[in-house]
């Protein structure tokens, strides 16, 4: 399979391209290092900013969406202990979580002095959801480039469940371990407003009200009660504009207890369900549903061309993946 020369994206990808030196369209109209690192420090210091003048104004200063990852765990880390804030955790389970992964969730939230919150949602629901969104594209093809449709799907409960508690505890951040491989810079600080988290939630809100029925609005906000908000929290994804190095990262998260899960696949430090999603999409549309993350990383000069190839050519964990499938199926 054909792949471009400097990043990995393959020909089957969406959009693709080459030069006459095998160079891909999204490699020819990155901007470079210098201007990366420009528009770094320009979020960076408006994320400092908006925390100093934000700081106490509610009980919590962030909510963390907290998946138990690497990425996650080290945002925690730096919320915490180089900003000081005082952060609560937000964690979501599909019913997929690596046990190593649920264990370290105790033992850094200990080790860190945070509060937490688990969400389990019914089970029987998120089976469907599951199930149909690896039958069926389910959203815009857009989508399909930057993750699984079974990802997707449990990444925007996540989203609106997050939400719903942020605005419930007037939480002024809501922060998130997107690596920069996954958030572009210019999405790293925003603040939310009603017409796109209206459209937002719509766009995810009726296919899997379809799938799960009117138990799925449990998980989403009410149009008329979404009306009566008019200061929106902001979303930050600080590895955005933060230094990221996955050497660093480990070490830092391990002396807070965290261990590396070893029933994941090389994408996910948490997720079971990860291998599943990924064998489907592969499947189905003939590339890694992580090669456009790897891309920006490689891109970025966070991974190397070999080391983002190693991550997309692994072996899944047959095991796990005959667990994730004996869950749903049986």
């Amino acid at each position: 399979m054909k792949r471009c020369k400097i990043c990995i994206l393959p020909e089957t990808f969406p959009g693709i391209s080459y030069n006459s030196e095998g160079i891909c369209n999204f490699c020819l109209a990155y901007k470079g290092h210098e201007h990366l690192e420009r528009e770094k420090q320009k979020y960076r210091e408006r994320f400092e900013n908006l925390v100093n003048k934000q700081r106490k104004n509610s009980r919590y200063d962030c909510l963390m969406v907290w998946s138990g990852g690497k990425d996650s765990t080290y945002t925690l880390y730096l919320l915490k202990k180089k900003y000081k804030l005082d952060v609560l955790t937000f964690t979501f389970d599909n019913g997929f979580i690596s046990p190593i992964t649920l264990k370290n969730i105790q033992n850094v939230a200990d080790n860190l002095g945070v509060d937490h919150i688990l969400f389990k949602p019914r089970f029987d629901i998120m089976k469907k959801i599951f199930i149909e969104s690896g039958k069926h594209e389910l959203y815009s093809k857009k989508t399909l480039e930057r993750a699984s449709t079974i990802c997707t799907s449990c990444i925007a409960l996540i989203k609106f469940i997050a939400l719903k508690t942020a605005l419930e505890k007037q939480v002024r951040f809501i922060a998130y371990g997107w690596s920069p491989g996954q958030a572009p810079i210019t999405a790293s600080v925003f603040k939310n407003n009603f017409n796109m988290l209206n459209q937002m939630q719509q766009v995810f809100r009726i296919p899997l009200l379809k799938i799960a029925g009117d138990s799925i609005d449990n998980y989403f906000i009410d149009n008329t009660e979404l009306q009566e908000f008019d200061n929106f929290p902001y979303n930050v994804s600080p590895l955005a504009f933060l230094d990221y190095n996955e050497e660093k990262i480990y070490k830092s998260i391990r002396n807070l207890g965290w261990q590396n899960p070893e029933d994941t696949d090389t994408n996910s430090t948490n997720c079971l369900l990860n291998s599943y999603a990924i064998s489907i999409h592969v499947k189905k549309y003939h590339y890694h549903p992580y090669v456009f993350e790897l891309a920006n990383l490689v891109r970025e000069h966070y991974l190397t061309r070999d080391e983002a190839l190693k991550k997309i050519n692994s072996e899944i964990n047959l095991q796990t993946l005959n667990f994730v499938r004996k869950k749903l199926f049986e």
